[in-house]
């Protein structure tokens, strides 16, 4: 009886430990772990540095009406007024930015389940190894190469892809992808076919990987089919996966600005301008940095508002 009471003892004694270090003065605790703080307080200082204090200047500087070496003017909720109301570019490229972060959220999910779920079903360990390593490689490859390449297969007159159309035949379907303003937007979504996501693909397959395998085992015996055992069974245990996956992709999306960038910038038209565009246009080209920074302040509540919205909607037994 003696033993079975010692974990019960254990806590408690833990509990009025923990109570007698809060009541010990803040000076106190923070003289006793001195060398801790010491060894974390660069870490802070950068974070100060380069994190927060660019942050909360921006969410200064978005109520005033402010350029470099001029005076700030103060125009409270103007800046956001504006945006919503008067800046149709602004407007446009709220919608734009939706449609790039939904295409992304599907593709990048869609595609790397099924990816991961089929080397999941790999037999033989080097095998399944094989098929990892060559889903992961492309991730140390710079980001703006294969946007280049992607430029490049659009281009009018050298472009392999209206040079492909040529050659089957298809004449009318050849156009100038990227300076045509009916099927920029589109260029620049179907980009890196076939959307293959290395990280997110180790990031399920892992999941997949950590079901205990009794459960799967029971179902086979059960006589539950490959397509049954994914919908029924795998599909709910990486639920926390795939919800890590898509808000880390929606705000990717919502943040969009390299492709957009390196492509078109923003062209034609505005055919393609994305928020991250037109505030880089905005801070950049004709110096309205208070503007600039209204349209920072609206991404982050929408990228904030999204990840809630995900995170309550997408639920799963752990979270």
């Amino acid at each position: 009886m003696a033993v079975k009471e010692m974990p019960a003892l254990s806590n408690t004694a833990s509990q009025a430990v923990d109570i007698q270090e809060r009541r010990k003065p803040l000076g106190r605790r923070i003289y006793e772990g001195r060398v801790a703080y010491t060894m974390l307080a660069p870490t802070f200082v950068f974070l100060l540095v380069f994190m927060y204090y660019p942050a909360l200047l921006g969410l200064y500087r978005s109520v005033y009406k402010w350029a470099p070496g001029l005076s700030a003017d103060f125009v409270g909720l103007g800046n956001f007024i504006q945006l919503f109301t008067k800046d149709r570019v602004f407007l446009n490229s709220m919608d734009h930015m939706l449609q790039l972060a939904a295409w992304y959220v599907v593709s990048t999910v869609g595609v790397s389940l099924f990816i991961a779920v089929l080397i999941h079903r790999l037999r033989g360990g080097r095998t399944q190894y094989t098929f990892r390593l060559g889903m992961i490689l492309p991730v140390v490859i710079p980001a703006i190469v294969p946007l280049m390449l992607w430029k490049f297969i659009y281009d009018v007159k050298v472009g392999p892809l209206n040079a492909i159309l040529i050659w089957a035949g298809l004449e009318d379907w050849t156009r100038a992808w990227l300076s045509d303003p009916n099927v920029a937007l589109y260029a620049v979504m179907l980009r890196n076919f076939p959307w293959v996501d290395g990280v997110a693909i180790l990031i399920l397959l892992a999941g997949l990987q950590a079901i205990p395998y009794e459960i799967v085992e029971s179902a086979m015996i059960d006589g539950a089919t490959e397509m049954r055992r994914f919908w029924s069974i795998e599909l709910p245990l990486i639920a926390g996966q795939i919800k890590l996956i898509s808000v880390l992709t929606i705000m990717w999306g919502v943040q969009e600005f390299t492709a957009v960038f390196a492509m078109t910038q923003g062209g034609p038209i505005n055919s393609t301008m994305v928020p991250g565009m037109w505030m880089f246009f905005n801070a950049f080209r004709i110096n309205k940095m208070g503007y600039a920074s209204a349209i920072g302040v609206v991404l982050f509540l929408l990228t904030l508002v999204l990840t809630m919205i995900n995170l309550k909607y997408i639920t799963t037994e752990e979270y």
